[in-house]
């Protein structure tokens, strides 16, 4: 197993950044390095808080964390600054401008639900549409003894006939 030198590392995952843009696959061929291990690099860079977007070649693509992280990394910067960090990874400041609306809008106060809520929903859920389809499947025997009573009645008259 080979090591790699951090320098190496940071190089090649600045690769798969914006603006270069570059394939995992691509780069894969081009260093010999394997890639599992690039797509682990490219993970770690990420939870360290750096901009490596899972679709880097439309940033409306980019997965929430990617977007997150350009969020934050540009919010102390001045207008010059942003906009220069937006030429270099491929970015609109009205992009950012409207990811951060999104993010500010969402739910705060909400709280993810847990795996025993989540069970306990589905549970009910599926009682659920057991129950819907015995009234399905009793409703659909209620029609058909109605007709077959119709049909009778037209066939063979009503009993007080005789």
């Amino acid at each position: 197993m080979s090591t790699y030198s951090q320098e190496l590392k940071e190089q090649v995952v600045r690769k798969m950044m914006p603006p270069h843009n570059q394939s995992v696959a691509h780069l894969s061929r081009e260093t010999g390095i394997s890639g599992p291990t690039l797509y682990a690099w490219k993970k770690q860079f990420q939870t360290r808080g750096f901009v490596v977007p899972a679709k880097p070649s439309a940033p409306d693509r980019w997965d929430a964390r990617a977007k997150l992280a350009a969020v934050i990394q540009t919010a102390p910067m001045n207008e010059a600054e942003r906009s220069a960090y937006c030429r270099e990874h491929g970015l609109y400041p009205e992009q950012l401008d409207a990811w951060k609306t999104a993010f500010e809008a969402m739910d705060a106060t909400g709280t993810p639900a847990d795996k025993a809520q989540l069970a306990a929903e589905r549970k009910k859920s599926r009682k659920l549409e057991k129950e819907l389809l015995r009234k399905e499947r009793a409703l659909a025997e209620a029609a058909a003894l109605l007709t077959l009573s119709k049909k009778a009645q037209a066939i063979w008259g009503n009993g007080e006939d005789d």
